[in-house]
């Protein structure tokens, strides 16, 4: 598998960084994993518009699904090759009514469903192309899911936003490569069920036995060299904070 880092800052765009989305591609196939703030354009510098094959929104939030409102104008709306087919897009419950109202102005009822194939996200396995995949409800305020793709006995895991839980570490357990939130400060901000901060994401990917650990979802008032060296106290595998245009092989 090779991941791409699209976007990775948490709430809202920085200076240098889109918020969350991570492009995920094995076999030809290329699965966008959430396309916050900012997303659709820095995704073009990788891929072409319509080269996607599936879309997976950890959650509703802003920054993990706002862009699709651009996105659904370029597949609608393009007139060069005519109308996209329907891409698959697996959300939480509500996902294509909460774009259309985000959208506010959509043709008809039915434009949205016309070029998003809409797969409603449930705790469980299931096939996204050559990937086998693994969801779980994580803890957060809204319905939100953590992700793990497996492919040619290699494995990926995503936690989308989320405090400590135990569906997190039971995605991540053995996980080759753990992209995992880190929003908080250690010792600053302590909210359940909302964030992790840099400390709690290592001693998550240490009890996970993790290969490697990628800090992301950072936002622009949080220190990422304090997360990072956080995170290095309590995980001693190979940790970096995520930075727009770094590729992983997994």
């Amino acid at each position: 598998m090779k991941l791409t880092v699209v976007g990775c800052s948490g709430s809202f765009p920085s200076a240098d960084s889109a918020c969350s989305s991570y492009l995920v591609e094995a076999d030809g196939f290329r699965l966008l994993l959430d396309m916050g703030n900012g997303a659709l354009g820095e995704l073009q510098r990788h891929i072409g518009l319509y080269d996607l094959d599936a879309i997976f929104l950890s959650h509703l939030h802003a920054d993990h699904c706002i862009d699709m409102c651009g996105y659904f104008v370029a597949r609608y709306y393009r007139h060069d090759g005519g109308r996209c087919d329907a891409i698959p897009v697996y959300g939480p419950e509500g996902t294509e009514q909460r774009l259309i109202t985000a959208y506010a102005d959509v043709p008809s009822p039915t434009s949205m469903s016309e070029v998003f194939d809409f797969h409603t996200l449930k705790s469980g396995s299931f096939d996204i192309g050559p990937f086998s995949v693994r969801t779980e409800r994580v803890a957060h305020p809204v319905d939100a899911y953590g992700i793990r793709l497996e492919h040619a006995g290699r494995t990926l895991t995503y936690s989308g936003d989320t405090g400590v839980c135990e569906p997190l570490h039971e995605l991540a357990d053995g996980a080759d490569l753990f992209l995992c939130e880190a929003s908080f400060t250690h010792g600053k901000e302590d909210i359940p069920d909302l964030h992790l901060n840099g400390r709690e994401a290592g001693a998550f990917a240490r009890r996970a036995n993790a290969g490697r650990l990628v800090l992301t979802h950072v936002p622009p008032w949080t220190d990422p060299q304090q997360n990072l060296d956080d995170a290095r106290a309590v995980y001693d595998g190979p940790t970096e904070v995520a930075v727009p245009g770094a590729v992983y092989e997994v």
